[in-house]
């Protein structure tokens, strides 16, 4: 085994490559409300380091004590991403032995047409193809309409439904079959970085915090499940936990993709580091806190502007309880929500180095009140 093999950190290879447990995180497979197997990865990573558990909805929880002579009335810092990724839920099996489905999350429905997909059933992993009616045999005025999830089915190779059946049950769950593929200049291209990366920065966030010998505050990361759904995860996490502050990791877009307006979605391109949103339902004295020392700590960033909900678990963290100050922290990828989503890694290292550092530079008094 090599040395990247058995390292549980997160750190670079010294190749630039992916680290391990950011490979073995995509690799899983995990949709909404079924990510046992990547909150498996996660806490394995993070019980070398820290406290270690899980709450009853599945949420993993790594929480790194505070630095010696704080422990006392220590405060509580919530880094929290979000596990799950978009999937397919099968609704009816057919007496041809074909599987129909609906999406779990938002779904384009020409991403899944002509895919491999690989379903979780009872016996273990089973291969299908996404089918459609081929295009010889369409209208010529239903060559022109983009595909519909209602149109679309799972073949497995069954000879019938009765096989089928035996092999697949109503309500199980798949996932494009794409695994982890690096490119040229330290980019990558998998699916699930909506948002194993958010999962991931957490994590390695909390190990360089670990490493540091602790904050002034505690910290709490979690790998929120259900985000792609309910936001159930971060809702039952915030409130158990009562952090004293949240900041929440998630994917926002590449603007140096084609067609894409960066008068509406501002200016964050791969390489430029961690995007820090500004909003009207994010503390804007966090905002400074990850704005000033992303600037002390000479990391790259970009500031993305949110004018109503941001789509993310700061959502659902800023109104628990009775209110927690709550800062954001993307990552830029291109093609969201497919299985070619692609990032620069520099980015996500950079965006854990923020964190971090920002975790550390809390004092025992900071407030973040409005």
């Amino acid at each position: 085994m090599s040395d990247q093999a058995q390292s549980p950190s997160g750190e670079p290879p010294e190749d630039g490559g992916v680290p391990q447990v950011l490979h073995d995180l995509l690799a899983a497979r995990g949709p909404s409300g079924y990510e046992r197997a990547p909150a498996e990865v996660w806490r394995a990573a993070a019980s070398t380091f820290a406290q270690v558990s899980s709450d009853v909805v599945g949420t993993p929880l790594a929480v790194v004590e505070p630095k010696h002579g704080y422990e006392s009335a220590a405060r509580r810092l919530l880094v929290m991403g979000h596990i799950d990724e978009i999937g397919l839920i099968v609704t009816h099996i057919d007496d041809d032995g074909q599987l129909w489905f609906r999406g779990v999350g938002g779904w384009d429905a020409q991403i899944l047409v002509g895919q491999r997909v690989l379903i979780d059933t009872r016996s273990g992993p089973l291969t299908g193809v996404v089918g459609k009616k081929p295009i010889h045999l369409l209208r010529e005025e239903d060559r022109k309409k983009v595909a519909d999830i209602r149109e679309l089915h799972i073949d497995i190779g069954a000879r019938d439904g009765e096989q089928a059946r035996e092999l697949v049950r109503v309500g199980d769950v798949a996932v494009i079959d794409a695994q982890p593929l690096e490119l040229p200049n330290g980019r990558l291209t998998s699916r699930a970085l909506d948002n194993r990366l958010g999962a991931f920065v957490a994590l390695e966030a909390a190990r360089l915090v670990a490493a540091a010998g602790g904050a002034q505050w505690e910290l709490a990361a979690v790998a929120a499940v259900q985000e792609e759904t309910t936001f159930g995860g971060s809702r039952t996490s915030a409130f158990a936990l009562e952090p004293d502050a949240a900041i929440v990791v998630d994917v926002t877009h590449a603007t140096d993709a084609p067609g894409i307006d960066v008068k509406e979605a501002g200016k964050h391109e791969l390489g430029s580091g961690p995007v820090i949103t500004r909003g009207s339902n994010l503390n804007a004295a966090l905002f400074e806190l990850l704005h000033d020392t992303a600037e002390a700590e000479n990391i790259p960033f970009t500031v993305e502007a949110s004018a109503r909900a941001t789509g993310t678990d700061a959502d659902a963290v800023h109104i628990s309880r009775g209110g927690v100050p709550t800062g954001l922290v993307s990552i830029p990828i291109r093609y969201m929500h497919s299985p070619v989503e692609l990032v620069q890694l520099d980015d996500v290292h950079a965006c854990a180095r923020l964190i971090a550092a920002a975790a550390l530079a809390l004092e025992r008094e900071t407030s973040f009140a409005r």
